[in-house]
């Protein structure tokens, strides 16, 4: 006897973005379809594997030079940092720019299960990382002072936002799609974001919970052993919100992470979804779709979404 009925089931509870029709439409989006968008001022561009930090770090000296040179600050709302700010740094180097009028804001940190802000002290914090990796390598005397390297901290997380007003506003937001869809640690399903879009639009800065999926992403990240070690990564992180975005001049998004440089993408997924899925606040990214944005995909991000039987993990 034929049994007609196919098998189907609804997503786990934790999946933040769960209606199938929208998923199954961005899957396998190729070509012009992919590229197209109905802002003009969200312009997505597919590129080599390989470019993508090339073009961060280059906008990142061009954001330096074009502020020099219109005798002004470079303000910049900055990602967790990693070693392509030894590359920025580099350059500055190389070019003798001295960046004096250069403040970074980073975009988040972050906070234990309380609330308390990690500083430098935690051998994980973004702050030890950028001046690690970008404060550090740039000669003495071209540096930024250390004071202009600002990051959420327990006393300014209440008016952080403002910090950025006051600092001249940010040139521009450098940001990418968590796995659960988050920009900076702007999460969704989390009680610090509830709201509909327009509430959701105006949250600034503010300590929050992690959806699960950031920590699971996190414990991939080689500074949390690159183990799936879920348990060492923080519950909580202080971010930048949906405002501190919306208010910055430009807006750079970046798609590209891949597990150790191979096709095996959590990030795959998701990013269709910011890219081409209706804006909500169960992706926090696809807020650029309002905003406007360059974002930049590498091919293997940009890949369909298919099975493959033969492979695994």
């Amino acid at each position: 006897m034929t049994n007609n009925n196919q098998f189907s089931f609804k997503p786990a509870d934790f999946v933040p973005f769960k209606d199938q029709s929208v998923l199954e439409r961005v899957r396998t989006l190729q070509g012009e379809d992919y590229l197209n968008h109905s802002n003009p001022d969200f312009k997505i561009n597919v590129i080599p594997n390989d470019m993508l930090n090339t073009i961060f770090v280059t906008d990142m000296l061009n954001t330096i030079i074009r502020a020099k040179e219109e005798g002004r600050n470079a303000v910049m709302i900055i990602p967790n940092p990693s070693p392509s700010y030894k590359h920025l740094a580099w350059m500055i180097n190389r070019l003798r720019i001295d960046c004096k009028h250069v403040i970074t804001f980073n975009m988040d940190e972050w906070a234990d299960e309380n609330g308390n802000i990690a500083d430098e002290s935690y051998p994980n914090s973004f702050i030890r990382s950028t001046k690690k990796f970008l404060l550090s390598n740039i000669d003495p005397e071209l540096r930024m002072p250390e004071e202009n390297l600002i990051y959420p901290t327990n006393e300014n997380i209440d008016h952080y936002s403002d910090l950025i007003l006051e600092a001249g506003g940010a040139d521009v937001c450098y940001s990418g799609p968590g796995w659960s869809g988050h920009l900076a640690f702007i999460d969704p399903d989390v009680p610090e974001f509830a709201g509909d879009l327009d509430e959701f639009m105006k949250m600034g800065t503010r300590v929050t919970s992690l959806h699960p999926l950031t920590i699971a992403q996190n414990s991939l990240h080689g500074c949390f052993g690159a183990s799936g070690d879920i348990a060492n990564v923080p519950p909580k992180a202080a971010t930048i919100g949906p405002r501190d975005v919306a208010a910055s001049k430009r807006r750079i998004e970046m798609h590209g992470i891949s597990t150790a440089g191979t096709f095996v993408a959590w990030q795959r997924l998701i990013s269709r979804l910011v890219l081409h899925g209706p804006v909500t606040p169960s992706v926090p990214s696809s807020i650029l779709q309002l905003l406007g944005a360059d974002v930049y995909v590498t091919e293997t991000i940009a890949a369909p979404v298919v099975p493959d039987y033969e492979f695994q993990y």
